[in-house]
């Protein structure tokens, strides 16, 4: 039997391997932290962009976009866990920092926001996992065209070899 505290250490650990496998481009370990059903609410940062999506959709778009960039970086602090009565369900709040990085001609190489996460947890039969993830963004800074940018860089970049 899992303590609270044996929870909370998988918890952590599963939020901040979210932010890890994206900036590694561990698309493995970033499928790995999701349930195969996702809740998402990103409209903060692109409006419609809320709903539920499967695990390898948005696996998938991550995968359209970051190759893309020189360089991300998810720094996820402040986090804060609530556990639902039964304890087979919990709340993540965080601030994240993400900055994302791309020498390019048209404007500044980095495109920085700032936010809150909100990760649900559930836990399964393989641990817990992140059945919805809420971006808050309260603030942005440089070119954000950067994104742009990435994304069609990306779509010119050969997949991995299996």
């Amino acid at each position: 039997m899992t303590t609270a505290s044996d929870d909370r250490v998988a918890l952590s650990d599963l939020l901040f391997g979210f932010a890890l496998a994206i900036d590694t481009r561990d698309w493995v370990a970033y499928r790995n932290v999701f349930t195969d059903r996702i809740d998402l609410d990103y409209s903060s940062y692109r409006p419609g962009s809320a709903g539920p999506i499967s695990a390898d959709a948005w696996v998938d778009r991550a995968r359209r976009l970051f190759p893309g960039l020189a360089g991300s970086q998810h720094s996820i602090s402040n986090v804060r866990i609530a556990f639902e009565p039964r304890g087979d369900r919990a709340t993540l709040t965080s601030y994240v920092r993400a900055d994302h990085y791309l020498p390019n001609d048209q404007g500044d190489s980095l495109w920085t926001l700032g936010g809150i996460y909100t990760h649900a947890a559930v836990r399964t039969d393989d641990g817990w996992r992140f059945d919805g993830v809420t971006l808050r963004m309260l603030w942005n800074h440089g070119n954000r065209h950067v994104m742009t940018l990435g994304a069609e860089r990306a779509a010119n970049v050969p997949p991995p070899r299996s």
